[in-house]
């Protein structure tokens, strides 16, 4: 008869990066494969990490991967350093990896983030990854998977061009508020995660690489630096961002920047800078303090 002993196994510490060498391996071919068909959604066996399916992590298992004890590592969710789920995937990766945690975009080398790119434009040096909770831009008009692949192939994306239309006749303007479809160097088209239409210029010809890693779905793809991503947009009807060019933070005072909408007692609003640590060096700078504030994507709520 075999006892719980003989079947438990004795204690040995984990891998560094949490992630066994075998899965970091796997996760590096796949990256190098996104990268060199930017936009091409790379299959993967995604592994179990300590979070639970949608929140994160895809995003983690590229962080991991890409994790050496010098990295410097910041984590945001929706612009905020702070929240639940970003401080947790933070302090989780500087106990597994002994990585520098940080909440400065100009000081980190890996940036994880969910639904936000930074208002501070990002280095060479410096990765993006972003969470993906549906990889797939097909999916509204195509559910079955297999047929959606074979559409890619062909590069037969008329009807994403249709649901656009629909949405111009009728309400007079595209509706799509986030996961905005891009072609990516030309050839595939993508959703650029469920980031703001603020935020998807930023990816175009950007000096960073960004990778977008789906955990649930078991799909990666990647924008290499300089490379194009261009919405889809008629020709006649401009690509529009949301907004906020005359949108004031109300704690820092700040304007031109995207923008958290707080819903005041009265039926007023409030504005907050979505990108919280981007607030917290303009309160810093105009208290005195000696910040140092990275160029911004934007100048007065339009592209620099």
């Amino acid at each position: 008869m075999t006892t719980l002993q003989e079947l438990t196994r004795p204690w040995a510490a984990f891998n560094y990066g949490f992630l066994d060498e075998s899965a970091k391996r796997e996760l590096r071919r796949r990256i190098l494969k996104a990268i060199a068909v930017p936009g091409y959604q790379v299959p993967y066996a995604s592994r179990e990490v300590p979070i639970a399916r949608g929140w994160g992590t895809g995003g983690l298992q590229v962080t991991l991967t890409l994790l050496k004890p010098a990295s410097i590592v910041k984590v945001i969710d929706q612009g905020a350093d702070d929240s639940v789920n970003a401080s947790s995937i933070r302090k989780f990766v500087g106990r597994v990896g002994g990585a520098v945690e940080t909440e400065d975009t100009r000081q980190a080398t890996i940036i994880q983030s969910r639904h936000r790119i930074p208002e501070e434009k990002l280095r060479e040096d410096q990765i993006l990854v972003l969470q993906v909770p549906n990889p797939e831009p097909l999916r509204p008009v195509q559910p079955d998977m297999s047929v959606a692949r074979q559409m890619h192939g062909d590069a037969d994306y008329g009807q994403l061009w249709l649901i656009l239309y629909e949405q111009l006749v009728r309400s007079g303007r595209i509706m799509q508020g986030s996961s905005y479809p891009s072609m990516v160097n030309g050839r595939h088209v993508m959703t650029p995660s469920p980031i703001p239409r603020w935020d998807v210029p930023k990816l175009n010809q950007a000096d960073h690489l960004t990778i977008l890693s789906a955990g649930r779905e078991k799909r990666i793809f990647a924008v290499p630096p300089y490379t194009s991503v261009e919405p889809l947009v008629f020709d006649d009807v401009p690509y529009r961002v949301e907004d906020h060019q005359d949108k004031t933070c109300y704690r820092s005072h700040v304007t031109g920047y995207f923008m958290n909408e707080l819903p005041q007692e009265d039926g007023s609003s409030q504005y907050e800078l979505s990108d919280s640590h981007f607030g917290v060096k303009h309160i810093q700078k105009s208290e005195g303090g000696t910040v140092e504030i990275g160029d911004a994507w934007y100048k007065n709520g339009k592209m620099d």
